[in-house]
C-alpha cells in the first residue's frame, strides 16, 4: 500500500494555522487553512508525501470535542476552503489523511444537546451512557460518561447501531466531498471492535486504497491490526525505547524492543508497517526529552531506517522544543517556516533516501551488533541490503564488517552498506 513507502508530516492545524483557543459559534469561517498550502513547498523539500491533519471539524475548544462532523471548523475556514487545500497537497503528489473522532464528541453536539433539553424524552438518550438519578456540575439534570477525566467531552455508545450509521454517513462525506486518502483513529483501543470492520468496509468500498491508522499507546497492536480492521497502529513502544535509550545510554534497551517488534525469525510484528515518531500533539517536543540535543540526528536517522512508516511533527524538524506538562498550547504552537538549518537537511536527506530504498520500507530488520553507545543493524529486501551503524557515545568506534573496518564517529549515525 502507498503509505508502507510514505514520509508523514503531521499538522495539529488549530495550533498551527494560529486559531482562536475558543470557537464562538457564531463568527463566519475564517480560512486559515490556506497557511498549510503556503508550507507546501517547505514540505516537498522535506520530501514528504503524506501529511496526517490533526482534527478539523467544528468544536468548541480543542478539535477532539467535535459537534458537527459536516463542517470545518469555522476557526480554520469552511468546507470549500478544506476541498482547495487538500486540491493542492494532491496536485503536490502529497497524500492526506484526517483525524477520525469517533469515541466521543461535544457538549453541543445536536443528540447531546438534544438530551440536555429533553431529558429521558430525548431519542438520542442510548446514543450515551447517562444516568438520570444524579446530578453533574453543569447541572445538566443527569451524568454522563466523559472522556479520561475531560467532562467536556462525552463518551458515544459505539454500539448503537444509529450512532455508528451516523458516524459512516459521515466518513462517507469527507471520502466523497474532500478526497481523504485515509483516517487516522482517535484512541482505536477503545472503540467497538464491529464499528472499526464497518468503518473499514465503508471506506475500502468507496477507495479501495485508503489507509486505517489507529491511536495506540498500550496493548497488543495485532488487535486492530488485520485484513478487517486497521493497517497500521501509533508504535508508542519504539518511540519510547528510542529516546530512553539516548537518555540512559543504553542502546540495548532500543534492541530489546526491535527485537520484540521486528526480529525477521521471532518479531512479534515483524509484517506490520507500525506508524512511528519521536513526538506528536500528545507529548514534549523530542528536543525537550532528549537530555543530549547533539542525539538529534541520531535519533531521526534511526527513525528513517529502523521499521515503520516514519513521521515527523510540525517545527520538530527544526528542533523546536515545547513541555506538555506546560499545557497543549506548548506542543501545538503557531507554526513559524524557518530556515533550513543542519537537523532539517539531515532529515530531509533521510526521508529522500528512505522514499528511494524499498529496503527500509519493505525490508526485514536483523542486528548485527549492540552495545551501551553502538547499534548496527541491516535492512534487508530482494537480495538487496542496507547496514546501518547509530553511535551514541562521544568516542569514535571501528566496527569490523566483513574483514573492513567501518568508522562509526561519535554522536552520529551512517550508512556502512547501501
Amino acid at each position: 500500500m502507498w503509505a508502507d513507502s510514505a514520509v508523514f508530516y503531521h499538522i495539529y492545524p488549530l495550533g498551527f494555522c494560529d486559531s482562536p483557543l475558543h470557537n464562538d459559534r457564531i463568527s463566519m469561517p475564517q480560512n486559515r487553512l490556506s497557511k498549510i498550502i503556503e508550507w507546501i513547498p517547505h514540505l516537498k523539500s522535506m520530501n514528504v508525501n503524506a501529511v496526517y491533519l490533526g482534527p478539523l471539524f467544528e468544536s468548541v475548544k480543542h478539535g477532539y470535542d467535535t459537534n458537527d462532523y459536516f463542517r470545518v471548523d469555522r476557526r480554520l475556514g469552511c468546507n470549500n476552503d478544506l476541498v482547495e487545500l487538500i486540491k493542492s497537497l494532491h496536485h503536490n503528489d502529497i497524500r492526506v489523511i484526517l483525524d477520525g473522532v469517533f469515541n466521543h464528541v461535544g457538549r453541543n453536539f445536536f443528540a447531546f444537546a438534544d438530551v440536555r433539553n429533553n431529558k429521558q424524552s430525548s431519542a438520542y438518550c442510548d446514543w450515551f451512557k447517562l444516568d438520570f438519578t444524579k446530578d453533574n456540575h453543569f447541572h445538566d439534570g443527569f451524568c454522563y460518561e466523559g472522556w479520561d477525566g475531560c467532562d467536556d467531552i462525552v463518551k458515544l455508545n459505539l454500539k448503537n447501531k444509529d450512532v455508528q450509521a451516523y458516524l459512516l454517513e459521515a466518513v462517507s462525506f469527507w471520502i466523497k466531498k474532500f478526497d481523504i486518502d485515509g483516517l487516522r483513529l482517535d484512541v482505536a483501543g477503545y472503540l467497538n471492535r464491529g464499528f472499526i470492520r464497518r468503518l473499514h468496509n465503508i471506506c475500502l468500498n468507496l477507495k479501495s486504497d485508503f489507509w486505517l491508522l489507529g491511536e495506540m499507546v498500550t496493548g497488543n497492536y495485532k488487535k486492530l491490526i488485520n485484513v478487517d480492521m486497521l493497517h497500521s497502529v501509533t508504535n508508542y513502544e519504539l518511540y519510547k525505547a528510542l529516546y530512553s535509550s539516548c537518555n540512559c545510554q543504553n542502546l540495548g534497551e532500543l534492541s530489546l524492543a526491535l527485537n520484540r517488534q521486528f526480529n525477521r525469525d521471532i518479531g512479534v510484528y515483524k509484517d506490520l508497517p507500525l506508524y512511528s515518531f519521536l513526538d506528536n500533539h500528545d507529548v514534549s517536543r523530542i528536543a525537550t526529552v532528549l537530555k543530549d540535543k547533539r542525539l538529534l540526528k541520531v535519533i531521526y536517522g534511526l527513525l528513517f531506517t529502523l521499521p515503520g512508516v516514519p513521521s515527523i511533527y510540525y517545527g520538530s524538524e527544526w528542533g523546536i522544543e515545547g513541555c506538555r506538562k506546560q499545557g497543549d498550547e506548548q506542543v501545538r504552537p503557531c507554526a513559524v517556516l524557518q530556515e533550513d538549518n543542519d537537523l532539517s537537511s539531515h532529515i530531509a536527506w533521510w526521508a529522500d533516501y528512505r522514499r528511494r530504498t524499498p529496503a527500509l520500507h519493505s525490508g526485514s530488520y536483523v542486528e548485527y551488533h549492540v552495545s551501551d553507545d553502538i547499534l548496527v543493524f541491516a535492512r534487508r529486501f530482494a537480495g538487496y541490503e542496507v547496514v546501518v551503524g547509530a553511535n551514541i557515545g562521544q568516542i569514535n568506534h571501528e566496527y569490523d564488517m566483513c574483514g573492513q573496518k567501518c568508522l562509526l564517529p561519535a554522536q552520529s549515525i551512517s550508512l556502512l552498506k547501501y
